[in-house]
């Protein structure tokens, strides 16, 4: 049976790897956690903290479900407690891609970071649509990157990837420099924003009197429609008119060379923001 160390079993993300994990026989997990709240959100799911050192010391997989600016001090006093051969697996790309995370040769890195369900994807009650996150019933895919080890190191952190951010409907294997394209690139730096910006558009026409249940349904429902238009989810096009204008909007909303925020060079100046306390 599989050993695991959850560390930060108790926080945001903790606390759904943790779900997850009381539901699996297949591993013996020590759930680890210093912070009060956290060590309450445990209690409240029947959990007992585990002792940190002989957990960690033990463990076949210690996962480190902390925060960006906290994972890389707290990595140096965990770090060098794993036993040899043990595996090492984080959830986000930032913190390895910024080498915070301290490193041992005999260790094995892997990353492996949720998709989180598709706009389109289908599920067969309201319950598991709503499953917005994913982890619980909802189908989503995952990104794993193996940073340092072995195909077994690899092997090992994909398939327990797999059961803790289940049920999982792709699992694609890519690089760490890639999973840093898609997080925080992509999808913080480009698509966040111009969500939050589409989202203050929004606000903007409620305080200017369109009715807000009508704006929502209107703006909800175009973007679905043009998601689905240019992901080829469908087979058709924008009118004349709506590419007309967006050709016209582009270059008063985007900055000319925006897209240097996919340069590797400044994705590890954005992922240093992210690290940085």
């Amino acid at each position: 049976m599989t050993k695991i160390a959850l560390v930060g079993a108790g926080g945001k993300m903790g606390c759904r790897l943790t779900d997850n994990f009381l539901k699996l026989a297949t591993y013996a997990v020590s759930y680890l956690e210093i912070a009060p709240q956290g060590i309450e959100n445990l209690r409240q799911r029947g959990v007992s903290v585990s002792e940190h050192s002989a957990a960690i010391a033990d463990a076949d997989v210690v996962i480190l479900a902390l925060p960006d600016v906290a994972i890389g001090k707290l990595s140096e006093q965990i770090i060098p407690q794993m036993k040899s051969g043990a595996l090492v697996l984080t959830l986000d790309p930032a913190a390895p891609l910024d080498g915070v995370i301290a490193h041992r040769d005999d260790l094995g890195y892997v990353i492996a970071h949720p998709c989180h369900p598709s706009v389109f994807n289908w599920e067969p009650t309201e319950a598991a649509f709503r499953d917005f996150y994913g982890g619980i019933s909802a189908k989503q895919s995952i990104v794993v990157a193996l940073m340092h080890g072995t195909e077994a190191h690899y092997t090992l952190g994909e398939q327990v990837a797999q059961d803790m951010y289940g049920p999982i409907k792709d699992t694609h294997r890519i690089t760490l420099e890639q999973m840093a394209i898609l997080e925080p690139a992509m999808v913080e730096t480009l698509a966040q924003t111009c969500m939050e910006v589409v989202k203050e558009g929004f606000d903007r026409i409620v305080t200017l009197g369109v009715p807000e249940a009508a704006a929502r349904d209107f703006v909800l429902g175009h973007l679905r429609i043009q998601i689905a238009v240019l992901f080829r989810e469908v087979n058709g096009t924008f009118s004349d008119a709506a590419y007309k204008i967006s050709k016209r909007a582009k270059p008063i909303l985007f900055r000319e060379g925006w897209e240097r925020i996919f340069d590797m060079n400044d994705i590890r100046e954005q992922v240093k923001d992210i690290t940085a306390r």
